[in-house]
């Protein structure tokens, strides 16, 4: 049985996850995902693809985070003509990122047009992708709920467990079934954690052969869950305490939620000051509408605090959705403490570089870092406390207290990771492959790892690696 796996995308790097398991004819892709980073290197990786869409026969998309599902409208246009399976509540979410990035793009064209006729020269670049492209695009996809098994290709079947990453998430387990041979292929996809807000805890799949994991965090340990509600208070106190502000970028989807979800929390308890808290994020509030309608995925926890008495999670008194452009703006002449939660979560983009450029000099503002930061991102320079940063083409002096909280994280740390493996049958996992994570992660995994006797491998792009019965 002659079966492949090679990546050109989130190989020795976290984002832009493109992986692909090729059994015979027949080729699979794992996830779509956008290149983020640096812009210039972004923008190539996205628009050029060292592959050919038309000979992938079906797609999986693990969960609905940009950097697995935001390339996916490139495939139609380049030839793909197959199904892409994913999860009901991963379908509405990939539906609006999608629509969300044609949307950044088409307004970041017309500005680059602009700026390009004002100097007399030409302008021919075109968006990635249209909203257009993101409707033909959902019209491939084929929602499967988790636990029931449906067929890929020829002699392949996969089936999705709870990832409990996002709303949705799921980690694959393939199963590959030719001339009387089986292999079993677990792809985890991003990875949660247990006990995090809202969301279920990570379902270990069933005995396989090989298991190909991301190792975003594989150097690092986060602060325990149980210590988010604490660490979030004193920062909320404190910083109200001096008169400042609470500037939060956070990704719109499963970030912001599970920040609601904690004030709603510190609120009823009286643990914070009634302060407004905003999230200036049309998309926060359109994602925050899908995780209402997708309740199958809330844990019991959520149930017993908020749904068995008929409570909102994600609304309270003090909490304002901002959608339109002028209340926007508005917030950025606020005076009194506030709590501003705004995408983009690494501050490439969108509202939140507004917030930043208006509050980042003055120390009695708070910053707080609630995810992971690319390489190259501003959201990394602050994360960094860098003394100085650029914003909107401006330089500004980073004078607010940085805070990071490493609880929040929905990636599973390296302990967490090894945790979960150990509960695989170790008998028939033949070898592990890292993927999604920066080299120092990788290294440290891998060596971890291996002093656990695994054979592991860290995936380099375009490299292709030969699964053995």
């Amino acid at each position: 049985m002659q079966v492949e796996l090679f990546s050109y995308g989130g190989a020795e790097e976290v984002t832009g996850s493109k992986h692909f398991l090729k059994v015979h004819d027949q080729q699979i892709m794992i996830d779509c995902g956008a290149f983020q980073g640096r812009r210039r290197d972004a923008e190539e990786k996205n628009r050029t693809w060292p592959f050919d869409a038309r000979q992938i026969t079906s797609t999986i998309l693990t969960h609905a985070h940009f950097d697995h599902s935001g390339m996916i409208p490139l495939l139609p246009k380049k030839g793909f003509d197959g199904n892409i399976y994913t999860t009901p509540a991963s379908r509405d979410l990939a539906s609006l990122i999608m629509m969300d990035s044609a949307h950044i793009q088409a307004k970041d064209i017309e500005y680059l047009k602009k700026k390009a006729v004002k100097r007399g020269e030409e302008f021919e670049k075109e968006p990635l992708y249209t909203e257009s492209d993101v409707i033909a695009a959902l019209d491939y996809f084929i929602t499967v709920s988790y636990h029931r098994q449906f067929f890929v290709g020829d002699g392949v079947k996969a089936t999705f467990y709870d990832a409990g990453h996002i709303l949705g998430s799921a980690i694959t387990m393939v199963e590959i079934n030719r001339n009387g041979n089986e292999m079993r292929i677990g792809f985890s996809g991003d990875l949660g954690r247990k006990n995090l807000p809202i969301l279920r805890d990570p379902e270990v799949i069933p005995p396989v052969d090989y298991l190909v994991m991301e190792s975003t965090y594989g150097h690092r340990l986060h602060d325990p869950i149980d210590a988010v509600l604490d660490k979030l208070a004193d920062v909320v106190n404190r910083t109200v305490q001096r008169g400042g502000k609470i500037i939060i970028p956070a990704f719109a989807v499963e970030r912001t939620q599970e920040l609601v979800y904690f004030l709603h929390l510190l609120n009823d308890q009286n643990r914070i000051p009634q302060i407004p808290v905003y999230v200036d994020s049309p998309m926060a509030v359109n994602a925050t509408s899908i995780f209402r309608v997708h309740q199958e995925c809330y844990d019991q926890e959520t149930r017993n605090a908020f749904l068995n008495h008929h409570k909102n999670p994600f609304g309270f008194n003090e909490l304002r959705y901002v959608t339109n452009v002028e209340e926007s703006k508005r917030l950025n002449g606020l005076k009194e403490p506030a709590i501003i939660i705004s995408s983009s979560g690494m501050c490439e983009a969108g509202r939140i570089l507004h917030h930043l450029a208006n509050n980042i000099e003055n120390p009695k503002n708070t910053i707080m870092i609630v995810g992971f930061m690319a390489e190259h991102t501003l959201g990394r320079r602050i994360k960094e406390e860098q003394k100085e940063v650029r914003i909107l083409g401006d330089y500004y002096k980073l004078r607010a207290e940085v805070v990071t909280m490493n609880a929040f994280s929905a990636h599973a740390d390296y302990q967490e990771i090894l945790d979960y493996i150990s509960q695989l049958d170790y008998d028939r996992l033949k070898g592990i492959f890292l993927v999604h994570g920066e080299p120092d992660a990788q290294a440290n995994l891998k060596r971890l790892l291996e002093e656990k006797n695994y054979k592991t491998t860290i995936v380099k792009y375009g490299e292709r690696y030969q699964l053995q019965v």
